[in-house]
């Protein structure tokens, strides 16, 4: 019985969402955008977020390196060690935990926003003079979210680049211009291209699921709950969605 309880909630909470993003996407090209309000929340979902996303992708970056040296060292080919870490931060792990802290982060605030607008009745306001709250709450925070998680993407994974080549030249001792040529050359078009496409979609899931969870709290106490179901189903999609896109781009030879 609970495992049938388990799955038909399962496809409530994917009915609801499904419904949920047809509105979104139905409300996107209605009218006008105000930008004043769409700038306020690149500011604080891509501009607030650089000094955290700096940290850590420059750091993931030198951990890469490192861990690949130690298996490239057995080989004496140490000299791939730019070409592996651009590859494995632009494909596949700047897109992942550029996410990741994007969701841990901004959609946390997002979830938690809506939810207290939820339960002060300022959406039923917002509904009683004829605004959609989905065009007003949630259609800014996708756009903004569309935008910036590419250029947030993009920056980790300079920085990740970067910290590899901290460890290439302090240990290694590879020039400056030898480790960015080799990157460059390793880089190509379909490399870029399957990061940029799981930034977007990776910004849309964070952009659905923490909206989608700010309007199911009934009371203050609901609020951390929607919060905490907003970070983890935003991880596990995340995930689960980078592994289909991966399938999908090798099996199409991207």
């Amino acid at each position: 019985m609970i495992l049938f309880k388990r799955v038909a909630e399962l496809f409530h909470y994917l009915g609801g969402i499904g419904f949920f993003i047809k509105d979104t996407l139905g409300w996107l090209f209605t009218k006008k955008r105000d930008f004043k309000s769409i700038i306020r929340e690149i500011i604080f979902i891509g501009i607030d977020s650089l000094p955290l996303v700096s940290l850590i992708a420059f750091f993931i970056g030198v951990i890469i390196a490192f861990q690949t040296a130690y298996q490239l060292k057995a080989f004496s080919s140490e000299i791939q060690l730019a070409p592996l870490v651009a590859l494995s931060l632009v494909r596949e792990l700047g897109p992942v935990i550029g996410a990741l802290i994007v969701a841990a982060r901004s959609g946390a605030s997002i979830t938690a926003g809506i939810g207290s607008m939820k339960i002060s009745e300022q959406v039923d306001a917002l509904e009683a003079f004829g605004v959609s709250p989905i065009d007003y709450l949630v259609v800014p925070q996708f756009v903004t979210l569309f935008i910036c998680m590419p250029v947030l993407i993009i920056y980790a994974d300079f920085l990740g680049i970067l910290g590899g080549y901290v460890v290439g030249a302090s240990k290694f001792y590879i020039s400056f211009g030898l480790y960015f040529r080799m990157t460059f050359d390793a880089l190509g078009g379909r490399d870029i291209l399957s990061g940029l496409v799981k930034s977007v979609t990776f910004g849309s899931i964070i952009a659905f699921v923490s909206c989608y969870e700010g309007f199911q709290p009934f009371s203050s106490i609901d609020v951390s709950r929607s919060v905490t179901n907003s970070v983890v189903r935003s991880f596990i999609l995340i995930i689960v969605f980078d592994c289909i896109l991966t399938a999908i781009f090798y099996f199409a030879g991207v």
